[in-house]
């Protein structure tokens, strides 16, 4: 099992200007220009940003996430990212999640060769529910987290309380994450990416919001990092030569008492020291603030239809409660806080958040972002990318209404509303040549 030290940060401090080695123009370094990120070389900048496709429903690859991943790639991204995978049984969100263990191999490889077969790379993320869980493991209705309490997620399915994380465990579920992304290594993945953002396990231990410890892991942003960067480090130690591996970030929880930007750049100070690939600058918290991560209200009416009981529609009726009434839309909503983040480190990050068009795509490279990650966008239009290299058009029509979050519901899987909807018969088919 891996030994946790706390990772050293680096002695540099943000300054008020982007440093000018990271700052170069659209025409020497565009969204369409080769990117490397460890021991990969991406064809470009573009990065389906994972997002839960709602097509595994025995928790295997089916023939519809297979297709939806090939259309992405033969759409013009550089990379599609496959969500998201637990790397254990008690660490899964809900009973139809992938679970990587070897018998999902052959069926996540039909999907890797898809994907290669049209010039893209592929990316598994790989995630640990901690107490996000509607799930009861052996009768437990305790599940580990970063500080014990009651389970705000998990109470809506009758899994009422949490428990403090204890050390050994945390070595088992670093080797955990280690194994799985030897597994996805195996089934063909070019990168792995661990989530770290929107309440899961790592993020309910970076945040201050659930992280409430006294002890080596709890206190400020570094000591919250400790165990995030030590999952890193296993991860890395086990297939760093021969994949990407990065880590989805929430750099803002977007409700009072959270982590802010400038706490989330010393957390990617320390996971720039571990030796992360890539960091993708997210943000939110799925119970807390679901609307932070999409900036905009989120579908409560579909989400409701979608509810699989009166306690989850409760739970939803909070959430419109909670959402601020003057929420909009707006472009790039995330770039203040990731504009800390890139002053605050060198290393290649993803911006994700409000990109609809090809000029604030370019323009967010020229500010020094390395790569651009698009999720809405892309299910709106898979070929977005291609569209736009080609001049079809220069800005994405999705328009944020957030309906396709409640799709993932869907028998047949994620889809936009706007558009013809996806074969339902797919979803039923496990993924074969």
């Amino acid at each position: 099992m891996p030994q946790f030290s706390l990772p050293s940060t680096s002695s540099s401090s943000a300054s008020s200007e982007f440093p000018l080695s990271m700052v170069q123009s659209p025409v020497a370094r565009s969204t369409f220009t080769p990117v490397k990120l460890g021991p990969l070389t991406l064809r470009n900048r573009y990065i389906k940003a994972g997002a839960n496709e709602g097509m595994t429903p025995h928790g295997l690859p089916t023939q519809a996430l297979v297709k939806h991943h090939r259309d992405l790639a033969a759409g013009g991204v550089g990379m599609t990212t496959v969500a998201y995978a637990a790397v254990a049984s008690d660490g899964m969100t809900f009973p139809h999640q992938i679970h990587l263990t070897p018998a999902a191999i052959p069926y996540l490889r039909v999907l890797t060769d898809a994907v290669h077969r049209e010039g893209a790379a592929a990316c598994l993320q790989i995630t640990h529910a901690g107490s996000f869980t509607m799930m009861r493991h052996g009768g437990s209705r305790r599940p580990a987290s970063a500080s014990g309490g009651l389970n705000a997620f998990g109470m809506m399915y009758g899994v009422y309380f949490q428990r403090a994380m204890r050390e050994a465990e945390m070595s088992t579920v670093a080797a955990q994450f280690a194994e799985a992304a030897r597994l996805a290594r195996s089934a063909g993945f070019d990168a792995v990416e661990i989530h770290m953002g929107h309440g899961y396990l790592l993020n309910q231990f970076l945040s201050p919001l659930s992280n409430k410890r006294r002890d080596a892991y709890g206190g400020g942003p570094e000591q919250r990092a400790r165990f995030p960067a030590a999952v890193l480090r296993a991860v890395k130690d086990a297939v760093g030569h021969d994949m990407a591996v990065g880590c989805k970030l929430s750099i803002i929880d977007g409700v009072p008492g959270g982590n802010d930007a400038e706490a989330s750049a010393a957390i990617a100070r320390v996971l720039e020291a571990e030796g992360a690939d890539i960091l993708t600058l997210s943000g939110g918290r799925n119970v807390e603030s679901p609307w932070a991560l999409f900036g905009s209200p989120m579908p409560t009416a579909q989400m409701k239809a979608a509810a699989p009981h009166a306690l989850a529609r409760f739970g939803i009726t909070m959430l419109e409660k909670r959402t601020p009434r003057d929420l909009k839309f707006r472009d790039l909503y995330f770039l203040e806080p990731a504009r800390v983040i890139r002053q605050a480190v060198r290393m290649p990050l993803a911006y994700i958040g409000g990109l609809k068009s090809l000029a604030d795509a370019e323009r967010l490279i020229g500010e020094g972002f390395d790569c651009v990650a698009l999720a809405r966008a892309l299910i709106h239009d898979p070929a977005l990318v291609t569209h736009w290299r080609d001049g079809v058009t220069d800005r994405s029509a999705c328009d944020s209404c957030n309906a396709c979050v409640a799709k993932i519901y869907d028998p047949a899987g994620v889809s936009c509303v706007y558009g013809p909807g996806n074969d339902p018969s797919l979803t039923q088919q496990l993924a074969a040549e």
